[in-house]
């Protein structure tokens, strides 16, 4: 074993940071071997099964229409750049769960990586849904009603393969930066693209920057507050916990003590169970923004919703139709489509609270309860109705939404009744299949037992100027797992690694221990940078595509 892989201490680093004095390196290089390789191709090839019985299974059952072999080429080539995406999330985010049990010995290299890619796969599982649909509502509203259009496949290639090309390249630099700032950042890419390509006075809808707004506070306060998150928990833990084993640096390869080795892997799990159920999100929204373009009549409404939901849900259009007829002001309710297109371009405009976009939400409003009342519930909806009614809870829920946030001309109990109808409408719209999830828990979990050695080397030795002790890995995973699952609760798309870095940072800065300033700079460099940069490689890729369909 050479000498870079045994000490710690002037490593090869692409950007010419060194590493902290020489102390042992745990072993990074063990193999999985043949029997590992062999399940993990088996894994790779029950993904693609599960994908097409999932396809298979739910076209049939809803009599889905049959497609043009080029538009299933490139609902299969989609499909492949989303899973790539979550993939690549998957080796360039492992660093934040594993290197703190490696660099304190707590488990091995190989086992940490396995265990991690386990728990991001059941946080996947068991995630609610909710950050995958507010990455969506990031999107021009007119590419998320047409997404089975060229614009809408432009819109998905363009935004996943930015976010790849600069995951990779920050990871080859050994940065950890943020797949989720990078995905937003593209996703702004397209949007500002969508834009500037349609010229100005089109009315075509850009960035809806309000709810930009929501999720880059997010990611800014996710990062501080996982520095002095680490710290504050570190100082409290010197103070209460008077165990010294606890603040002192691994000696060789020499477990810690059982306790605080049980410790140590529960923060571990913690935060590869929260990453999966908070960043799998992402590529799962992208997925349904995909299924829907190309087969809206099997994946444009939930046709799981029971019937014995249909009659409250009935009452409550009503209400809400009766106070949008009230903010309506005695404007005329225009017919079905002309009201569509009317709250489409309130949307563009982030402006849905006029008395004529109020008037077209009663129509449409009128029009959904009529239609499930005609047809008993969602699942009996014909063929041919499915996407228009899709597109008309679509909008009056966006419209909801953005008059909730503003809190305009409501009092508490037409919020409470808006919110519930919302809810409602959420639930027959914003939905994901369980294969969807199995395989977007696949490609993540395999994508963290694969490439995660350069990140771990710049977290486990690159912030610091002295080895991780048990209590700074300890305070940095818990303050990141609590964050995490935080953010997940509230569908805030936050940074897994920039909690977790900015952890280990502030757990460093706490002790005493010093920061390596140059790899701190270059962190914070790769956080500056990342946004401009995936907003101009999404832009590009969006007008290079668009221009080919």
């Amino acid at each position: 074993m050479s000498k870079s892989d045994t000490t710690i201490g002037h490593t090869a680093d692409p950007l010419g940071r060194d590493a902290p004095p020489a102390v042992q390196r745990p072993n990074l290089s063990a193999r999985t071997g043949i029997w590992g390789s062999i399940v993990f191709i088996g894994l790779l090839v029950a993904g693609v099964v599960i994908v097409v019985q999932g396809l298979v299974s739910d076209l049939a059952a809803s009599a889905a229409e049959p497609r043009a072999i080029g538009t299933l080429l490139l609902l299969g080539i989609a499909l492949l750049i989303a899973l790539g995406f979550e993939f690549v999330n998957g080796f360039h985010d492992t660093a934040n769960a594993v290197a703190t049990v490696i660099y304190t010995n707590s488990m091995p290299a190989q086992l940490a990586v396995v265990w991690s890619g386990l728990f991001n796969f059941l946080g996947v599982l068991t995630s609610s849904g909710a950050v995958a649909w507010s990455v969506v509502t990031l999107l021009p509203v007119e590419l998320i009603l047409g997404a089975g259009s060229g614009a809408g496949f432009a819109m998905i290639f363009a935004l996943l393969i930015a976010s790849m090309v600069w995951n990779l390249g920050t990871w080859w630099l050994g940065l950890p930066a943020s797949s989720s700032h990078t995905l937003i950042g593209s996703i702004m890419g397209v949007g500002i693209a969508n834009q500037l390509m349609a010229g100005p006075g089109s009315g075509v809808a850009g960035v809806d920057w309000s709810q930009a707004g929501g999720v880059f506070r997010a990611l800014l306060f996710s990062p501080l507050v996982g520095f002095a998150g680490a710290a504050l928990l570190l100082l409290a833990m010197k103070a209460l916990v008077r165990t010294p084993a606890l603040y002192t640096a691994p000696e060789g390869n020499k477990p810690p003590p059982l306790g605080i080795r049980a410790i140590l892997v529960l923060t571990c799990t913690g935060v590869s169970f929260a990453h999966g159920s908070n960043d799998g999100q992402k590529g799962m929204g992208l997925i349904m923004l995909i299924l829907i373009g190309t087969f809206a009549t099997a994946y444009a409404l939930n046709r799981t919703v029971p019937d014995s939901e249909m009659p409250a849900f009935a009452a409550a259009s009503e209400q809400i139709e009766v106070m949008f007829i009230q903010r309506a002001e005695g404007r005329p309710l225009p017919q079905v489509e002309a009201a569509r297109a009317q709250v489409t371009d309130a949307l563009k405009l982030r402006e849905p609270a006029t008395p004529e976009t109020y008037a077209a939400l009663a129509t449409l409003t009128h029009d959904i309860a009529n239609q499930v009342a005609q047809y008993g519930a969602v699942h009996h909806v014909p063929t041919g109705m499915v996407q228009n009614i899709r597109n008309s809870m679509f909008l009056v829920a966006e419209s909801v939404r953005i008059a909730q946030r503003s809190g305009t001309l409501m009092t508490p109990n037409e919020a409470a009744s808006v919110g519930a109808y919302r809810t409602a409408l959420d639930r027959s719209t914003k939905f994901i299949p369980i294969w969807v999830k199995i395989v977007t828990a696949l490609a993540l979990g395999l994508g963290t037992m694969v490439g995660w050695k350069r990140i771990v080397i710049t977290v486990g030795e690159k912030i610091g100027k002295t080895h991780m002790n048990y209590a700074q890995g300890a305070a940095a995973e818990l303050v990141a797992a609590l964050t995490i699952a935080g953010a997940d609760l509230y569908g805030l798309p936050v940074s897994t690694t920039h909690v977790l870095s900015s952890g280990v940072a502030g757990s460093m800065a706490a002790s005493g221990a010093g920061l390596q300033w140059g790899t701190v700079r270059s962190m914070a460099l790769a956080w500056v940078l990342t946004l401009p940069a995936a907003i101009m490689l999404s832009g590009v890729l969006y007008y290079v595509f668009s221009a080919q369909v």
